[in-house]
């Protein structure tokens, strides 16, 4: 095929139609994101639970709403998994001297068979789907533009209440925990205990959002939550080169946690042109591997280019002089 035939095969149209629903799609891994981030960055560890916890959440969502439970209700009760899956590798990592990465392999691993009973019972089940037309949704893929919504007031809601919550006393010692370890504990604040809490808080939030994809898109599968750290990470690095573009002077924590989620909607904006641009979808975990790699490099180099102009200029001024 030539460039031309190329080019005159893709249709602008189809690209604007899916763009709503890439949109929707992205807010809610934008909310996994927030989750990522406060391990990642808050906390300083690379947290590998939230490919389990996510599908935990979502797992919990459907079946809980198969048995008769309000959406809401499901929800609350997915986060309430996610918190508990954190706990679990908290736990493991500081209690029983366990590293953090390994800690978070070791739990991701236990939940995948923990969600095909949750799905499953003795059986074991690989997905279970749910219908908009039987029972009510908070969002579905029925209805992107109330999805849209929906997602955006959550997101809001998620940002206002953490931005509250890391400007209390607990917050504020889980934010010096990830800082300076050392520190911390000089100031009388136990390390491990923060450690947990911002372990099982950030699962937590991992799990709401796999309860939101769930009821998105009608189903719960037992794969959904693989690569979500690597999706989560995308997110919140894209989040955090575009604040620090728009914001050269710094921002604050709430203003930060809103470009995570914007972080999730543009990844998901972009996924959707590469598949509108007919790459073959079996190089999306490429795609997204060489992007997270991309801007993890783009802070670095800024800072090495930067200081070696200052070397520059101070090696040019010992010369002068």
């Amino acid at each position: 095929m030539s460039i031309a035939a190329y080019f005159a095969s893709l249709d602008v149209l189809k690209l604007t139609a899916r763009m709503p629903g890439d949109m929707a799609q992205g807010i809610i891994w934008g909310l996994m994101a927030l989750g990522v981030y406060i391990t990642f960055r808050l906390l300083d560890i690379a947290d590998l639970t939230v490919d389990g916890s996510f599908t935990t959440g979502g797992a919990c969502t459907v079946m809980l709403i198969l048995a008769g439970w309000p959406a809401w209700a499901a929800l609350l009760a997915a986060l309430a998994a996610g918190l508990l899956a954190g706990l679990v590798t908290g736990l493991l990592h500081t209690r029983l001297g366990i590293p953090a990465i390994l800690a978070g392999i070791l739990t991701q691993f236990s939940l995948w068979s923990v969600n095909l009973r949750i799905m499953g019972g003795a059986k074991g089940a690989a997905n279970k789907s749910i219908s908009p037309d039987q029972y009510h949704l908070l969002i579905s893929l029925r209805s992107v533009p109330r999805a849209i919504a929906a997602g955006l007031f959550i997101a809001g809601i998620i940002i206002a209440v953490l931005y509250w919550y890391f400007g209390t006393e607990q917050g504020s010692a889980i934010r010096a925990t990830g800082s300076n370890p050392a520190m911390s504990r000089a100031q009388g604040i136990n390390i491990d205990a923060m450690k947990v809490l911002g372990l099982a808080i950030s699962n937590a939030l991992v799990a709401l959002a796999g309860g939101l994809m769930a009821q998105y898109q009608g189903f719960s599968d037992i794969n959904m939550g693989r690569g979500s750290i690597v999706i989560g990470l995308a997110a919140v690095i894209i989040g955090e080169v575009l604040c620090d573009a728009v914001f050269r002077k710094g921002s604050n924590f709430a203003v930060r946690l809103v470009f995570i989620v914007l972080g999730g909607i543009i990844y998901y904006l972009v996924v959707g042109i590469v598949l509108w641009l007919k790459l073959p979808s079996n190089d999306l975990k490429l795609f997204t591997a060489v992007v997270v790699a991309v801007f993890l490099a783009v802070p670095y180099l800024r800072a090495r280019s930067k200081s070696s102009f200052q070397q520059a200029g101070r090696r040019g001024a010992h010369t002068h002089a």
